[in-house]
């Protein structure tokens, strides 16, 4: 049944890729994890929702495009059902409307199934209420009925074009379509230069976020049991595991160190604090974890940072400003540093990569990459994995 399904899913994703390309602890515990002084290597290309910029977020077809593509990772967010599967969305909100009962966010068609409309509630997701449809009110078997849809329509149109297609994936079948990828790639390397060449292959990586975890936490279902099952199910199990568990709360990041030895990277907002923090009624803010003393607190638990780009570069009038010395401070700290998210379209580039004045258009891309490679940042997070990798690429040659 996957394979059938991935067929259709491999074949929708070269098609877009071919209308794309065009234009387009202690010290012990941190090595456990896999935290150390980063050396040299190729930055990584980690695709932000799979090729979210080109299909659908976190659907098997915007995996699949983003390994076609180049991608070194796929990050699919996690979420729960209600029978305990965890499933790839950006938010366990599948369908967000306003006061007036207009969708004014929706990763699903939910909103218009008849068969759904009193699973409609209204809760407390991190201190802040939503009215909507949860994933953790719905069985799997129930979500699987539902179909993907663009989480950006007006800005991204023509991803619109897959909506109603594409089912919601479990991390399982994530990660059997990883798994089928760099089969592929070893079989192909094999045919081609033998067991030596096969040996040299890179795998893909996966690189999960737990969202909520604390809201997950209070209503009885945990997101970290299940995500370390599955993983080490897998056979992702070791700090050299291509994998990365990343969260913006601590507290669950701290329990899964002592869960898994799979490296583990702490998300740090340009704004706020971890909701962990909120709930325990620590004073620290991200602000305050982004500093050397924080850096250092991170490194017992964490092998990395997951940065936003404000935080390495902050914007001053719409334009990168003074690079600060979060990525000097965390390489002294052992930690390696990725930056998120870097998206083509001129509404999300510093003005000085716009190439129009409309929103939606593509601008320099490349350009912003760059800036931030400069400072010895180690990966990034992006929409465009296609893009990315001409930027990545560019940048290591020395153009």
């Amino acid at each position: 049944m996957f394979v059938r399904t991935l067929s259709a899913f491999a074949l929708a994703a070269i098609t877009v890729m071919a209308l794309s390309s065009p234009t387009v602890a202690t010290a012990t515990e941190a090595t456990r994890h896999g935290a150390q002084p980063p050396v040299a290597a190729k930055p990584l290309l980690i695709a932000h929702r799979g090729a979210s910029g080109y299909v659908p977020e976190h659907t098997l077809a915007a995996y699949w495009l983003a390994i076609e593509q180049g991608a070194d990772y796929v990050e699919p967010d996690l979420v729960i059902t209600k029978d305990g599967v965890l499933v790839a969305r950006h938010e366990n909100a599948i369908a967000i409307v306003d006061a007036a009962g207009a969708v004014k966010e929706a990763t699903t068609d939910v909103a218009d199934r008849p068969e759904f409309a009193d699973r409609k509630a209204t809760k407390l997701i991190d201190g802040v209420s939503i009215t909507g449809w949860f994933t953790e009110d719905f069985t799997l078997a129930e979500l699987k009925t539902l179909r993907a849809r663009e989480r950006l329509p007006q800005l991204r149109t023509a991803n619109t074009r897959f909506d109603n297609m594409l089912e919601v994936p479990t991390f399982e079948e994530v990660l059997q379509l990883v798994a089928q990828a760099n089969e592929r790639r070893h079989q192909q390397a094999l045919a081609k230069g033998g067991w030596k060449a096969a040996l040299k292959v890179k795998p893909i990586g996966v690189y999960p976020e737990t969202k909520h975890p604390t809201y997950f936490d209070g209503i009885g279902l945990s997101l970290e049991e299940p995500l370390v099952r599955t993983l080490h199910k897998h056979g992702y199990r070791f700090k050299t595991s291509p994998v990365f568990i990343q969260s913006f709360e601590v507290s669950n990041l701290q329990d899964l160190a002592k869960m898994t030895r799979v490296p583990l990277v702490q998300l740090l907002s340009a704004a706020g604090k971890p909701y962990d923090f909120v709930i325990k009624g620590d004073a620290r803010s991200y602000a305050d974890l982004a500093k050397p003393e924080g850096l250092k607190e991170i490194a017992r638990y964490a092998s990395g940072i997951g940065a936003n780009t404000n935080l390495m570069i902050p914007l001053v009038g719409g334009r990168l400003g003074t690079p600060t010395s979060l990525v000097q401070d965390a390489h002294a700290a052992g930690l390696i540093v990725h930056g998120w998210t870097f998206r083509a379209e001129n509404t999300f580039l510093p003005n000085e990569f716009d190439s129009s004045a409309n929103p939606g258009d593509l601008g320099d891309l490349a350009g912003q990459v760059k800036a931030f490679l400069q400072l010895g940042m180690d990966g990034f997070f992006t929409d465009h994995p296609f893009l990315g990798k001409q930027a990545r690429d560019a940048f290591v040659a020395g153009e």
